[in-house]
């Protein structure tokens, strides 16, 4: 497609989830202080693994990198959201539009990849103990996040690239509250059926095949567990709980979501919430209140400030 066949629509107008005046207020503060949890919750978990040198291991050096993907991916919706729900200035530029998509599914693919490796490090702890120290390395634990941040990256300038090649020459209303592959793919003016299969293909595969991974892990680990009742091995399979948790609130609504075309069924924004902005806000308090070490961590920095400060 030449660039005179998709410059016609300069902007999207994005309903948001209400055209309530009530319900906006409500929806602002719920964003507002989901938003300032996510930053705050996640932040401290930075601090306090940089902060610790106990808290150095691979698992500790992951779950780091998993609050900043989680700070990063709330950041490309939330503001845009609460500065809508503000003013009421619901139109959004093309080319911002297309940048939202972009590092929405490269954030969000990258944190996908990244849970991942965290499955795969949990099965080598409990499975492969004695070769725990060798695999996963400091080394080895930095090529697999810049890994996760590649293959999101790619992932995403797939998506953009399909979604860029559409001609979007009529509506520009997309009922949603951020631009994703979905509801802006419905506005483009031609057929639109081989896109939505590439599409679904890349976001939906990519969203069942991680979680597949991740339940085959965690079989592994049960069968592990129940062979060898240590302590230890329970306390690593606590944590695996809590890492079960993240995995069901981030992907099953995104393999709901993006595991069919767009025109099968409507996109649901409320289930939106739960990926984008849900999600990244339990993540900080359920890593923290199931890690002992992490809780301890937390009361000795703020015993030092405290004692610094007085």
């Amino acid at each position: 497609m030449t660039q005179d066949n998709f410059s016609q629509v300069t902007e999207f107008i994005l309903l948001g989830l209400s055209d309530t005046q009530e319900l906006q207020f409500l929806f602002f503060t719920l964003f507002l202080l989901a938003y300032a949890m996510v930053l705050l919750g996640n932040l401290l978990i930075i601090v306090t693994v940089r902060a610790d040198p106990k808290l150095s291991s691979p698992m500790y050096f992951l779950l780091c990198n998993l609050s900043f993907i989680d700070i990063c991916y709330t950041s490309v919706t939330a503001p845009r959201v609460l500065v809508a729900l503000l003013s009421g200035h619901k139109a959004i530029a093309f080319e911002g539009c297309i940048a939202q998509l972009f590092f929405l599914h490269f954030v969000g693919s990258s944190e996908m990849f990244l849970l991942t490796v965290m499955a795969f490090d949990r099965y080598t702890a409990i499975c492969r103990p004695l070769h725990y120290t060798a695999i996963m390395a400091r080394r080895a634990c930095w090529a697999l996040v810049a890994a996760c941040w590649v293959g999101g990256f790619i992932h995403s300038i797939v998506q953009t690239v399909l979604t860029l090649q559409l001609p979007f020459c009529g509506p520009n209303t997309i009922h949603s509250y951020f631009c994703d592959v979905l509801p802006v793919v419905r506005l483009a003016c031609t057929d639109t059926t081989l896109t939505e299969w590439l599409m679904a293909s890349n976001s939906g595969l990519i969203s069942l095949g991680c979680f597949l991974v991740l339940v085959a892990s965690y079989v592994l680990i049960l069968a592990k567990v129940r062979a060898c009742l240590s302590q230890g091995h329970w306390k690593a399979l606590s944590t695996c709980a809590s890492h079960v948790m993240v995995v069901t609130l981030l992907f099953m609504p995104c393999i709901f979501t993006y595991l069919r075309p767009a025109g099968t069924l409507p996109t649901n924004k409320y289930i939106c919430v739960i990926y984008t902005t849900f999600s990244p806000m339990m993540n900080p308090l359920i890593y923290t209140l199931r890690s002992s070490e992490v809780k301890e961590s937390m009361q000795n920095i703020s015993k030092t400030i405290l004692c610094f400060y007085l």
